[in-house]
């Protein structure tokens, strides 16, 4: 009898081992460089160097529109981890920052003009482009700019109005029409371009944006900001391992992104807000 319980135990406590070593995580099907279904996006690499740190595997819960993905899929327990979410997120717990990055203007080597800050002579005349919705087309409209952009800015969405639907805006398109001199200056968020400056046929000049501007009314308008992995409100048991883990693999994480290209700059202390979306 003394068997078969302790048979039976055995049993239960390896099904709850094989339960426990899925890390289920949230991943979108198409939104390069971050992830894919294939796996070939940073985040998929950071999420399986996580679960390895854990003694876990990666489960892919894919998505295509990132609108509901807490709603319908964190939530409702669907998926466990999302990576790349804004340090601080309300609707989340959120771990430290794993990376800080900003905002980059992107420019040919040749171009022969520099531009450092939003207030650099050469944005009044070039041909500029930023992906919709982000703190870029904010000062496109502080500029004067909008309208001069506006008709670029909608290519690379595929001239799609985002009426109640999700548009995905193609942040190798920026890159490449800079490469081939369709615009003069792109602004982007560095993580979002970084895959495809490195691999640009054309030498490419890239300049961290400054972290703060204003609005004419003086409301700052962000451009550095910090990045972490979330987890639902209530899971504090999953956010302390996944924290643990991020220890661990700290030197791992940094060496994904520095392959992406990306250029890591000191996390703060307390997260600053979120980041706006890049589209």
């Amino acid at each position: 009898m003394k068997q078969i319980l302790v048979a039976a135990l055995l049993c239960a406590l390896g099904t709850g081992v094989q339960a426990a070593g899925t890390l289920k995580v949230c991943a979108a099907d198409n939104e390069m460089p971050y992830a894919n279904e294939r796996g070939e996006g940073f985040e998929d690499r950071i999420a399986e160097k996580l679960a390895a740190a854990m003694d876990m595997k990666v489960e892919r819960v894919g998505f295509s529109d990132p609108r509901y993905v807490v709603r319908d899929l964190l939530d409702k327990g669907k998926c466990d981890v999302m990576l790349g979410v804004d340090a601080g997120d309300p609707r989340v717990a959120t771990t430290r920052a794993y990376y800080r990055s900003s905002y980059v203007f992107v420019t040919r080597a040749d171009f022969g003009q520099d531009v450092t800050g939003w207030d650099s002579p050469a944005l009044k005349t070039a041909h500029i482009g930023v992906i919709p919705g982000t703190p870029a087309e904010v000062m496109l409209v502080q500029l004067g700019r909008y309208a001069d952009s506006f008709r670029y800015m909608m290519s690379l969405g595929g001239n799609k109005a985002p009426r109640n639907r999700y548009v995905r805006y193609d942040s190798e398109k920026l890159i490449r029409d800079l490469a081939a001199g369709e615009i003069d200056v792109a602004v982007a968020w560095a993580p979002s371009v970084a895959r495809y400056i490195k691999s640009s046929p054309v030498a490419l000049r890239t300049t961290p944006v400054p972290p703060q501007a204003s609005k004419s009314n003086g409301e700052p308008v962000h451009f550095h900001f910090d990045t972490s992995i979330a987890v639902r409100k209530d899971d504090r048991d999953l956010l302390a391992r996944i924290e643990a883990a991020l220890a661990k693999t700290r030197d791992d994480i940094e060496g994904v992104l520095r392959a992406e290209g990306i250029q890591i700059l000191p996390p703060t202390p307390v997260a600053e807000g979120n980041k706006d979306s890049e589209g």
